[in-house]
């Protein structure tokens, strides 16, 4: 699994479920996804996702 984090909400982004409701294919791995892209949470830009560490 990759997995990314929103710094601000805790908000995980995990490749194998994308992010569907705002147009993120499953599969989708999170440096692939449009810079226009939000946190569907907070709304925070990409910026403030860091990597999940396992």
């Amino acid at each position: 699994m990759a997995g990314w984090v929103c710094t601000k909400c805790g908000y995980l982004y995990d490749d194998r479920f994308g992010d569907p409701e705002h147009g993120v294919v499953a599969g989708t791995p999170f440096e692939k996804i449009p810079d226009t892209w939000v946190c569907p949470r907070c709304k925070a830009t990409k910026a403030f996702f860091v990597k999940k560490r396992d």
